[in-house]
This record gives C-alpha cells, structure tokens and sequence, in this order.
C-alpha cells in the first residue's frame, strides 16, 4: 500500500459506470432540473388531481368535470405562459378522458372542453401580462435604488473622528425613497450633518429632499458659519417651494475638537448619551420654524454648542420614528429604546432601534425614517463600559422624544 502510494496509484475499487461521481454535465443537469422544479406548476396540477379523484370517487360525471378550469386559472397566477399552457392542456386532456368514461353526452362535453381551452388561452394572455408588469416592476425598483443611491449616498461607518451608523425606511416599499434626508460630510469647516423632513410624500417630496441635499453640500463647503449653511438652504427653499411647502431639519456641526454646533428649524430634538449612560433631549433655545418658512414668521434660527466628548452620542431622527403607532395607537417610546440599546457600536445600537420600531408597528411601517447616530470614540481601552440594561438611569434620562 505504501509502495502504491508513493508512486501515485489509487488502489481504491472502480465503480459501476452508474455510480460514478457526477461531473460537470450532471451538475449542470442538476441545476436545470432544480430551476424547472422551482417554476413548475404544483400547485395547479394538484388541483386537477384533486379534480381527478373527486370524479373517480363520487363518479358524478359534468359535476366535477368544470372545476378543472381552476388549474390553469390558478397557473396564471404562479407561473409563465408555458406552465399555463401546460395546464390547460392537461385539463382538456384529462376532462376529455373522464368525459367519455363517464358517458357524458358529446354535446355537453364539447361544451365542458371549449370552455377550458378558452379559460387557458385567457389565462396564458393575464399570465404574459403579468409577467410584463413584473418586468417594469422591476425595472423601476431598479431605477429607484440608483436614485436613492444618488440622493441619500451612503454613509460610510467612520466620518473624520466620529463612528457613524444610519438606517432608513421608506413608507413607499416598492419605491424605497420618500421625504427623508440625511446627509454627513467632512469639510474643511469640520464634520458637518443634516437629517430633515420634507413635508408631504411621493415624488414632489422626493425633488425637494434632492434641493435641499444639494444645497447643503455645496454649502457646507463654502460657508465657514454653520448659521450661513443653514441660511443658504433657506434662500434656495424660498425660491422654489410653494407657500405651503416646508421642510423640518437639524443640521449639526463639529467645528472644533470637543464642540459640537446645533441648528434645530422646527425640527424633533436630537438625543444626546453622554458617556456615563444618561440621555437628554437637545433642545433649542430659540425655537425657530421649518425651513422654508422663515419670511412667515420673521424668526431666525440661533446656534447651540455643546460639549462633546470622547464617549459621546448624537442621534437624530424624523418624526416617523417618533410617530409610529402600535396596535393600541401608542407611539414608540424612542429615548426608553435608546436607554435599553445604546452601546459603544453605534450599527448595532441602531439596528436594534430599528428592528424595536419594526416590531413596535407590526412589521410595517406608515411613514418614512430615519435614523443616524454619531459617536466619538475616545482613546483605544480610556472608553468606560456602557451601562447595562438593568441599570438605573442617569438623570434626564427619561426625557420625552
């Protein structure tokens, strides 16, 4: 044996050409196969089966003889025009065989099969339609992924010194944008950020959250104040909404090592965890209106900096996250959630609100969110372990969202 192995020889008994290993062209053969079976029509050929022996029990004749049009009815729904006509002529075949066993009158069954051949050729038309409206479908959610990717670029998980997570949902499932916007770029001004709420939904809703994107981040590059960003976003909304359109927003900054500069119009208050664990609404001190709105009211927006430390946690959010409802109509409690999930991985702090809000609504939700946390870590092993959930809360913590 040793000999036969140092010189490469397999010693092992040939197998019957039927039991040899399968190479390619079985493989291939194999996965041909698995693709028919996923698109064959099961469910449709238990149907007429069931037809089959219902008939062959009862031997009732025209009785049962109709519902074979059930078969290709139902392929229609399931499967292509191949497995609808391959349905349908099944169904003719077999109600052509169960007629004259049953002695049915030629008159009456030549009724019985015009009428299934005439439900399989409409079945065949609504199965080729559908599969066209499938096509557009899809072509749009194609479209509408690359525009979402245009407009709400993706976030990367570090943003010059902060840790950074995002989710968003859109109410529109099937079209995956909506009115919510966020936006966080590194600029030669600092790290700057917006998460906003354009009011009203579609189309029209997405347009304005694309101004507004596009203005801040051309503005947050040229302007030095975040007060000018903001002003700028302003101007640009005046001259192109109309009277009765707005859009709600903080937009953040952090122009200096441990500050960070917070602008709310008519925005919900971020949610400041501090590194100790406790949280806090961050709210204006100056309340000032949505955006859009500024000419209305006359009032002007004012800057709030805060200490932001190493350990520290901003999370900013839209109203869909606030106002979504249970069964019994109550709204997610998101600083109650927050307290439960924070963690120093702000992805999976915000994976677990999302997931907390999903469930809080039953698996749907009836308004777009959004949410993104920023974190600043601080030196590698100076960070405290993050309170556990069963510790008491720190004051503000249970502050109303």
């Amino acid at each position: 044996m040793s000999q036969a192995r140092n010189h490469g020889v397999d010693h092992r008994p040939v197998r019957p050409s039927g039991n040899r290993v399968a190479g390619p062209g079985a493989s291939a053969r194999r996965r041909v196969v698995a693709r028919l079976a996923v698109g064959a029509p099961v469910l449709p050929v238990l149907v007429v089966a069931a037809v089959v022996c219902a008939d062959l029990v009862g031997g009732a004749g025209m009785v049962w003889l109709p519902l074979l049009a059930v078969g290709p009815a139902l392929a229609a729904t399931t499967n292509g025009p191949r497995g609808v006509l391959c349905v349908g002529g099944l169904a003719v075949l077999v109600g052509a065989t169960l007629g004259i066993r049953d002695g049915v009158p030629g008159r009456e069954l030549a009724a019985v099969l015009s009428a299934l051949a005439a439900v399989t050729l409409a079945s065949g038309l609504a199965g080729v339609l559908r599969g066209r409206r499938e096509r557009v479908l899809a072509a749009v959610r194609s479209v509408a992924e690359t525009a979402q990717h245009a407009l709400l670029k993706p976030v990367p998980s570090t943003v010059g010194p902060f840790q950074v997570a995002v989710r968003y949902s859109a109410a529109a499932a099937e079209a995956r944008i909506g009115g919510d916007l966020y936006a966080l770029i590194p600029t030669p001004h600092g790290v700057r950020l917006i998460v906003g709420d354009v009011r009203g939904k579609g189309l029209p809703a997405v347009g304005t959250a694309a101004l507004v994107l596009g203005v801040f981040r051309e503005a947050a590059h040229d302007e030095p104040d975040l007060l000018a960003v903001v002003d700028r976003i302003e101007r640009s909304l005046a001259r192109n909404l109309g009277r009765d359109d707005f859009v709600t927003a903080v937009v953040a900054g952090y122009p200096r090592e441990g500050h960070l500069e917070v602008v709310n119009c008519g925005h919900a208050p971020p949610l400041l965890v501090r590194a100790s664990g406790s949280i806090s609404a961050v709210e204006p001190a100056h309340p000032a209106p949505p955006l859009g709105l500024r000419d209305l009211t006359g009032h002007t927006p004012a800057r709030h900096t805060l200490p932001f430390a190493d350990g520290d946690q901003l999370l900013l959010y839209t109203d869909g996250v606030t106002e979504a409802r249970d069964g019994g109509r109550a709204f997610y409690p998101l600083a109650e959630g927050l307290e439960r999930h924070v963690s120093q991985e702000p992805a999976r702090t915000v994976g677990a609100l999302h997931e907390e809000l999903l469930s809080h609504v039953g698996g749907r939700l009836h308004d777009d969110a959004a949410l993104l946390l920023i974190r600043k870590p601080g030196p590698t092993g100076a960070e405290p372990d993050p309170p556990g959930p069963n510790a008491a809360p720190a004051a503000g913590a249970r502050c109303r969202s």
